[in-house]
């Protein structure tokens, strides 16, 4: 498979994950006291916006790729 053709369907499918899921979530752990053998953790859950139009440009980007690696390829075989 060309390498133009890979990586426009792999650009499609984080394209397609990234509106099918709009944020990415991650929990940190923070140590808040620490006495002796004491210790209190604190979690954190944090959350990071993925915009729509980032995975459009993505999918579009994607389709781009491959529509040049199907014609770069169908080109070279007559």
């Amino acid at each position: 498979m060309k390498p133009t053709l890979l990586v426009g369907i792999l650009l499609i499918a984080v394209g397609v994950i990234c509106l099918a899921y709009p944020a990415f979530h991650y929990t940190k752990r923070e140590q808040v006291l620490k006495l002796g053998p004491v210790e209190a953790t604190a979690e954190t859950r944090h959350s990071v916006p993925i915009p729509p139009a980032v995975s459009w440009v993505l999918v579009v980007a994607g389709v781009g790729l491959v529509a040049v690696g199907v014609t770069r390829g169908s080109k070279g075989r007559a």
